[in-house]
């Protein structure tokens, strides 16, 4: 394959595989030699052994930092800090990619951010959906469930102290009872009282406002 060839072949794609790249007979040693040789040239950027993209001169589809996320831990879907500050639960600005996975924890730098996976067992791993991003599609929490793996993950979150410091707003977007449902199936009981205290300030706001 020339480098012509793998541009025309790949350059709609915001990510691609080596296996991709592989048609029968093709000897995957050679292929991996070929990419080494167009990531030293600038041609291609690798995020992992065996996933890339093209170099911002070839390609036509930016990779979305969601896709990234999923896509360098298989099975992860974005969570916690990133999802509430994307649906506007908090406030501040989120900086990194935060995600949870069943597999190891930790973080990876690219050049299109940094990537951080916080691990959770595999008995909750639910309340993630698929969210169309364009014609791609990428696995994030709820918001619900973002809130409750932020209580599930974080030290010291049954306290009324840590709800506070969240800043949390907007909360009307909330499917409380989801929230409440979602909390009973983490058999834990910080978690229960963080849903709790989030509902009581939920209320609190809907009635301050309802009395305005």
């Amino acid at each position: 394959m020339t480098k012509n060839e793998l541009i025309a072949l790949v350059r709609d794609e915001p990510l691609f595989t080596s296996g991709m790249l592989l048609s029968p007979g093709d000897d995957l040693r050679y292929l991996r030699k070929q990419l080494s040789r167009w990531v030293a040239d600038g041609v291609v950027i690798q995020l992992k052994r065996g996933l890339y993209t093209l170099s911002d001169l070839y390609r036509r589809v930016e990779p979305h930092p969601y896709e990234i996320s999923n896509a360098l831990v298989p099975g992860s879907y974005v969570s916690l800090e990133t999802l509430l500050a994307d649906r506007g639960l908090i406030p501040e600005a989120v900086y990194v990619i935060t995600a949870v996975t069943t597999g190891k924890q930790g973080s990876r730098k690219t050049l299109f951010g940094t990537f951080v996976y916080q691990h959770i067992k595999e008995s909750l791993l639910w309340g993630y959906e698929p969210v169309d991003i364009g014609d791609r599609t990428v696995f994030v929490a709820t918001p619900e469930k973002a809130l409750l793996d932020l209580a599930y993950l974080r030290p010291g979150s049954s306290s009324a102290g840590f709800v506070a410091e969240l800043r949390l707003q907007h909360l009307e977007i909330l499917d409380m009872q989801r929230l409440h449902d979602y909390a009973q199936r983490f058999s834990s009981r910080k978690v229960e009282l963080f849903a709790r205290r989030v509902a009581a300030l939920a209320r609190t706001e809907r009635e301050e406002y309802e009395a305005l």
